[in-house]
């Protein structure tokens, strides 16, 4: 027969063959219809043809471009449709790992990823390269960001499967998540058969990982922040790196939970295993975590410093009801979680709500019993659905199970009235929904764009602004909200007082604070493990001041203005540096200053290059004079500063860096005398 263009022309024997497996009793039956199916459609007149890769596509995961016809020809491919948006995409992942797991390039299997955007920023390669990051993706995906491949091989629906022989012939295809033991049925006859037909062969195919050209940073795609009641603490889920950060406003690290790999354990702070965690709620010592990929709500007690888990078990859930006891009852991707209060509450905060993106619903965990709008009394520790039917789409109702969502992923609570509202975040409507703490009731508040900005809704007239962000996907930190940009923000709160508001710039891996008081942004100087520990006097371990110092990836960079100056000129360095208040330097770790001369290291072969800081009030001065040979007319001078210091009533030490750069032109005329530089900063 001859074949048709896209998936059309698979679709006859696709079909048949699905109402033949589902009449199957046993995996024999299954693999002799699949393999009959795979002789039926190898026996066609004309092969259903696969087009090949466009060659101006943009791929990630590579050395180059991939050819269908010659990189991949003798393997049987799996073509992954997807958008990084969507859950059920991103459900979709471990399968396709578990299956490169068990075969390998050199069996003949190779999977590519197929980015078809959904939304305008998705087609953007710098965000593609940050979800793949996120999601580890580590099989090569293509860029199809005009959807080209999309229309012609007739696909329309996220996500897709396309299983394609080693000539380039669509075998079969495979829709929406779930679909795990038709993938691996598929694919392992598909391999199976062409193996015996002598056509697929063992060559190895270059793959380059992009995550492997990236240097480490402190943060890796933050996606949700919380602070507590008193305001001096802050929660962050820092998702990359698999971990729970507790900090001070400040930027210091007070506990490191789990991390930096994914795994699921209960245990203490450093056996205990996250997998891609993302909501975080606390109160007093207790912090609530949505363990996303888990599948789990994590519990986290920091009096005990013990991680428990209250809801879940561990693997993707498909009951859409709930009611079972929170450890036995399965859950699907829990993407954020607010602290709330029943409608029977003898107490305030006794239900954590959960936007749980995997089913497209709002769940309940009842922290102590309770009742929940329009609904029966339940016991502690139950967990249950409150809102939403399972179906993905934007419906409102004034009954909860009745309205649709479409992958919920924020939440905030507004008991207070007139408001009594739960605020959700409908990621794929693109909406702000509320649901009546009363009655249950689901509306539409206002409806969002998908740019990466930093909006503020007015509840009360309905409407939505630009509070911060330019609507440019990057990272300025400008004087103004409106001058600074962000990279897909995750997530954000307030603190009690209603002056800072910070945010998780997660693709920029930055917690960013907002003064909504004087208009202003800045970083929360976090640091990581490498450059900032709390530890006692007793584990300090004095560096060897025989070597500089390594300074903080998050040390800044002043440029100074170029300076002329001639051979022989002596120059002096003022460091006038001023620490935040109540903070001392570390008497045990010795403070330093050094200076480097990357390219022009005659600059300072002769010179002192590095020194102990004892006094930062006094201001010190570092001696410095131009060599009377000189190689070079245009040099660069680092001076770098490398101080530790600890709050005066805390025996925890930071680390924190500067560097100022100061170009010279070296001119011949003679300059006099000597030359003070001031160099100020303050941390």
């Amino acid at each position: 027969m001859a074949a048709a263009a896209g998936l059309g022309g698979l679709l006859p024997a696709q079909s048949q063959l699905e109402y033949a497996l589902e009449e199957a009793t046993t995996a024999q039956e299954k693999e002799n219809l699949v393999y009959q199916h795979l002789q039926k459609v190898d026996s066609w007149e004309r092969d259903l043809k696969v087009p090949e890769f466009g060659a101006d596509l943009q791929w990630l995961n590579t050395e180059g471009s991939l050819s269908l016809y010659k990189d991949l020809c003798g393997k049987v491919v799996v073509l992954d449709f997807f958008t990084y948006c969507c859950i059920n995409c991103i459900h979709v992942l471990p399968d396709l790992h578990e299956l490169e797991q068990k075969y390998s390039v050199t069996d003949g299997l190779f999977v590519v990823g197929v980015h078809s955007a959904k939304f305008p920023n998705e087609k953007i390669l710098d965000n593609i390269k940050s979800a793949v990051l996120r999601y580890n993706i580590t099989h090569p995906v293509v860029n199809d960001a005009d959807a080209t491949l999309w229309h012609e091989l007739e696909v329309s629906c996220w996500p897709t499967l396309i299983i394609v022989g080693p000539r380039g012939n669509m075998l079969f295809t495979v829709v929406g998540e779930g679909q795990k033991e038709k993938l691996f049925l598929f694919a392992s006859i598909a391999l199976r058969y062409y193996k015996e037909q002598g056509q697929i062969n063992a060559n190895t195919i270059r793959t380059r990982l992009y995550r492997d050209s990236l240097p480490p940073s402190p943060l890796l795609f933050p996606g949700k922040v919380t602070v507590d009641s008193s305001g001096d603490r802050l929660v962050i889920a820092d998702t990359g790196h698999h971990r729970i950060l507790v900090v001070k406003k400040t930027g210091q690290i007070l506990y490191t939970v789990g991390g930096p790999d994914s795994g699921r354990k209960d245990g203490t702070y450093s056996e205990a295993t996250f997998n891609s965690p993302q909501g975080v709620a606390i109160k007093n010592n207790i912090i609530y975590v949505a363990d996303t990929e888990n599948h789990l709500i994590r519990k986290v007690d920091l009096q005990l410093e013990m991680v428990s888990t209250v809801a879940g078990v561990g693997i993707q859930g498909t009951d859409k009801e709930g009611g079972a006891r929170g450890d036995e009852q399965p859950i699907s991707s829990p993407w954020d979680v607010a602290f709330g209060t029943s409608v029977s509450a003898t107490h305030e905060d006794d239900v954590l709500w959960i936007a749980m993106a995997g089913i497209h619903q709002i769940w309940a965990l009842m922290l102590d019993c309770g009742k929940l709008p329009k609904g029966s009394d339940l016991k502690k520790g139950t967990c249950l659905r409150f809102a939403g039917s399972g179906n993905e789409e934007n419906r409102n109702n004034a009954y909860p199970h009745k309205a649709a969502f479409a992958q919920p992923s924020g939440l905030s609570v507004a008991p207070e009235e007139p408001w009594n509202y739960l605020f959700v975040a409908d990621s794929e409507s693109s909406t702000i929904r509320t649901i009546s703490l009363k009655d249950g009731a689901v509306k539409h508040l206002v409806g969002g764009e998908r740019d990466p900005m930093i909006k503020i809704v007015d509840p009360k007239m309905k409407n939505c602004a630009t509070l911060a962000g330019t609507g440019e996907a990057s990272n300025t930190v400008g004087s103004s909200f409106i001058s600074s940009t962000f990279n897909e923000p995750g997530g954000l709160c307030v603190e009690e007082g209603g002056c800072l508001l910070y945010v998780a710039d997660t693709n920029n891996h930055q917690i960013k604070v907002l003064d909504l008081e004087t208009k202003t942004i800045s970083l929360l100087p976090l640091l990581n493990s490498d450059t900032v520990d709390a530890v006692t006097d007793r584990s300090m371990q004095k560096p060897d001041m025989a070597k500089p110092p390594k300074l903080p990836k998050s040390a800044p960079n002043l440029q100074l203005p170029s300076l002329t100056v001639s051979p022989g000129q002596a120059l002096q360095f003022a460091l006038k540096l001023s620490l935040p208040s109540n903070t001392k330097l570390t008497e045990e770790m010795p403070s330093a200053w050094f200076l480097t001369a990357e390219g022009s290291e005659w600059l300072i072969h002769e010179q002192k290059a590095l020194g102990e800081i004892e006094d930062i009030s006094k201001q010190p001065v570092i001696p410095f004079q131009i060599p009377m040979i000189c190689l070079s007319s245009e040099v660069v001078l680092s001076i770098k500063v490398c101080l530790y210091y600890c709050s005066k009533d805390s025996n925890a030490c930071m680390m924190k860096g500067i560097s100022f750069t100061q170009p010279f032109h070296i001119a011949t005329a003679h300059q006099g005398s000597t030359t003070l530089i001031e160099l100020l900063y303050a941390f």
